[in-house]
């Protein structure tokens, strides 16, 4: 089974709109950088995605860090800093999509939103 994983910082406090904006934006941009087998078996097994959340950017960047060493598709969105947030401020975290098993290496032990 194929899924993708967007991380959210919990200490950002973001309205919900703002919120499902980043979750998009982690989601397309890590999809991009995912190899066309993966897109491939994750579309055709229903595009499965999980939102879960991290307390503090250290832990993001820790998480980021450990999907990067496993060779995982992944990608750290930073707003623009129009609206709610300083501009640069790392929002999400998408990683995927690729193998649950994979995935659950890194992301298995994080509370869903």
């Amino acid at each position: 089974m194929y899924k993708q994983v967007i991380v959210v910082r919990r200490d950002l406090k973001l309205d919900k709109g703002k919120l499902a904006v980043q979750v998009a934006h982690a989601s397309l941009d890590a999809y991009k950088k995912s190899d066309p087998d993966a897109k491939k078996r994750w579309e055709d097994s229903g595009t499965k995605k999980v939102v879960v959340r991290v307390e503090s950017l250290k832990e993001m960047l820790d998480l980021h860090k450990k999907a990067k060493g496993l060779g995982l598709p992944c990608s750290i969105i930073r707003d623009a800093g129009r609206t709610q947030i300083k501009p640069g401020t790392i929002t999400a975290l998408g990683i995927g999509p690729c193998k649950e098993e994979d995935l659950d290496k890194v992301t298995g032990k994080l509370k869903i939103l």
